[in-house]
């Protein structure tokens, strides 16, 4: 066995391996995040504050104050698309999926790729007969 073997097998046991077990974390931290529904928010300054008011699915109104480095990249909008959590009137964010969520699937997707890749090399590496 070479050391190319080893490499290969020792990538294909780590790509899948860690692949797998950040796809699993993040289909748990996926389920945890929740539904966060599109809504169209108003925005005004309160206090020096950035406050966004929504009509919720349920009839309700909502409001927020955002964090200062989402009212920096709002600036100085009337009205901005955001993402309201379902069935609360005080939760909103920028975008429709949690950052924690997206970085590891794409954490996990590459991994997966590392793995399928170690594979191919290793077939490449078995009928060559290097």
């Amino acid at each position: 066995m070479s050391l190319l073997d080893v490499l290969a097998e020792l990538f294909t046991w780590v790509g899948f391996g860690i692949g797998a077990l950040l796809a699993g974390v993040a289909v748990v931290a996926y389920l945890f995040d929740g539904t966060w529904m599109r809504v169209d928010a108003m925005l005004e300054r309160e206090d020096g504050e950035l406050v966004a008011r929504w009509f919720a699915s349920d009839g309700g109104v909502g409001r927020s104050v955002l964090h200062p480095h989402d009212a920096e990249r709002l600036g100085d909008a009337a009205h901005a698309e955001l993402f309201a959590r379902e069935g609360s009137h005080h939760r909103v964010r920028l975008s429709g999926r949690s950052p924690l969520v997206s970085a590891l699937g794409w954490f996990a997707a590459g991994f997966l790729a590392l793995g399928v890749v170690a594979v191919a090399a290793s077939m490449v590496l078995l009928f060559a007969g290097v």
